[in-house]
């Protein structure tokens, strides 16, 4: 015990969760505490031989307004707040006939648990805790004099320090005062993540009403566009006050010298990082950024059936099918060597043939919506570590973050849903317009180059992948790279002649389209931009090569 040890003589206790309250309450009892509650924690201490004094015995006023208001009262607060190593304040808390707290128990009603169970907005406002979180920062504050504990699993941590009479020392309740502001940060984000999110501000606030001395702003001034200010304030609030709990540790990082964790949205639960996992090896950090990668891939396409095979953030292999075994196998194909040691993605149930299909590849993780009984029973038997994982629902996630050092960017998701995205947007430069099928591959070229890491340019027969370049730093090496990967891995078959070709980016040169042509590709998609487009598009018209420019670019960095 140090001199800086406060002993527990009298202690506030308000807890939505209950859970090992017991030993708090023998505590209590064995000091001879004495003890404000509210309450069903007061009745449930009560029912465990605490003598509670109910919080509006103190207060002189009942808990009202269905339990809205029942901490909030100077009686209360100035008990919490009064810093009892301060003479006049404590004089002052004398003067005033009120006795002070030295341990304060909180924790908050369950404002995420009530969101993602589907409730209304009515019953989610409701759990929206005003007294608690007053309560908490309160004693956070004056961790001087009180100790605060707002997590149920140090209920037993208070209970030996009441116990035993020696109370925390300033260091300790320093720290159980940092985790109490970090407790009500986080409740708060969550709450501004739900408000931000269904109530968006309405048409009326979007006017124009600041006047000066009576009189509109300068008309010129006002039609200046600022570039820097956001026009989406839902998608970028002044403040980012975003909130993920704590999942679980991984073994390590990227390398195994760096440290790492997971964690989750807590308004959440269907997302990837909420995955089931039905068999295998824990998850790790690389493990969950390939399986992310293909699991976002395969989405592209729906609602065809696809298959991706991913391996370092990048697909080795994407492919449509008629049936999900038919789509893996055609995606395989694109690449076996590298897909060893793979991710594989499919966006509807793993059927016994496509099981039957993995079966013999070393594959680090699958990620499916769904399994066949009979499938899920082989690929656990068979593949003892291979970890699968099930998820609820598609990738679903608006809002993207990167971060850099001192900051974070955030940005909408890339999705294949601008106007160049779509067929019939598209414009013709060079050739005849694409035949039914040919159209085909080149729209499943287009929404597969979203997923490959730039520079990237991607070649695809039958609506599958057969040549990927890829995160080359200039494009004419990933249409080498893409021509290299079609020609070279598939038993010496010339896979590029006849197929079609997709560039995430514009050709900043010819070169990078002639080397697709005299590979054999039949025709090209590319967004077109260049300074240089006129003899891009030469280039195609010369050797009479299909190539339309859509006018959108899939960036992926």
């Amino acid at each position: 015990m140090t001199d800086t040890n406060r002993c527990i003589r009298r202690a506030l206790v308000s807890v939505y969760d209950k859970t090992g309250i017991e030993e708090l309450a023998n505590a209590f009892i064995k000091a001879g505490t004495e003890v404000v509650s509210t309450g069903s924690t007061a009745k449930r201490l009560a029912e465990l031989g605490v003598k509670v004094t109910a919080v509006e015995q103190v207060t002189g006023f009942p808990e009202s307004l269905g339990g809205r208001v029942k901490t909030l009262d100077p009686h209360i607060h100035a008990g919490i707040l009064a810093d009892m190593t301060n003479p006049a304040q404590a004089e002052e808390l004398k003067n005033l006939d009120i006795k002070p707290f030295d341990l304060v128990v909180v924790n908050l009603y369950p404002f995420a648990d009530t969101v993602r169970s589907g409730a209304s907005s009515a019953d989610i406002i409701e759990k929206i805790d005003i007294g608690g979180p007053s309560m908490i920062r309160g004693a956070a504050k004056n961790s001087a004099s009180v100790a605060v504990i707002t997590d149920p699993a140090e209920y037993g941590l208070a209970a030996r320090r009441v116990a035993n009479g020696e109370g925390f020392s300033l260091k300790e309740r320093r720290w159980l005062a940092a985790k109490a502001f970090e407790t009500t940060a986080a409740y708060d984000a969550t709450i501004a993540e739900w408000t931000r999110n269904h109530w968006q501000k309405p048409q009326t606030l979007n006017v124009n009403e600041s006047t000066v001395s009576g009189e509109a702003e300068n008309t010129q001034n006002a039609q200046l566009e600022d570039a820097t200010k956001p026009k989406d304030t839902a998608m970028f609030p002044a403040h980012l006050t975003r909130t993920w709990d704590y999942a679980h540790g991984l073994r390590y990082g990227e390398n195994p010298h760096q440290q790492a964790s997971l964690y989750v949205d807590a308004l959440d639960q269907t997302g990837f990082a909420h995955a089931q996992q039905l068999g295998g090896k824990p998850m790790s950090y690389n493990n969950y950024v390939d399986a992310d990668a293909a699991w976002r891939a395969v989405w592209d396409f729906a609602p065809e059936i696809a298959v991706a095979v991913c391996k370092h953030n990048n697909p080795c292999g994407l492919a449509i099918g008629k049936t999900v075994a038919e789509a893996h196998l055609k995606a395989h194909a694109c690449d076996p060597m590298s897909a060893y040691g793979g991710v594989i993605a499919a966006n509807t149930t793993v059927t016994m043939e496509m099981a039957q299909n993995v079966r013999p590849i070393f594959t680090e993780v699958i990620v499916a919506p769904d399994y066949e009984p009979d499938a899920l029973a082989l690929l656990k038997a068979h593949k003892k570590n291979l970890r699968i994982l099930k998820v609820a629902q598609r990738p679903h996630t608006d809002i993207q973050f990167r971060q850099i050092d001192g900051g974070i960017l955030v940005q909408s998701i890339d999705r294949i849903d601008a106007p160049g995205d779509h067929t019939e947007t598209w414009k013709l430069v060079s050739g005849e317009q694409a035949d039914a099928k040919t159209l085909k591959d080149l729209e499943f070229a287009w929404r597969a180059i979203r997923c490959v890491k730039s520079n990237a340019v991607l070649l695809a027969h039958d609506e599958a992948t057969v040549g990927i370049g890829m995160g080359q730093v200039n494009r004419v090496d990933s249409c080498h790279l893409a021509v290299e990967r079609a020609n070279t891995l598939a038993d010496g078959a010339n896979r590029s002649k006849g197929s079609v070709a997709a560039s995430d980016a514009f050709f900043p040169f010819a070169d990078g389209a002639e080397t697709l042509i005299d590979a054999g590709v039949k025709a090209i998609v590319q967004p077109g931009g260049s300074i240089r487009d006129k003899e891009v598009i030469e280039a195609a018209q010369k050797r009479g090569i299909t190539m339309y420019l859509t006018g959108t670019r899939h960036f992926f960095h």
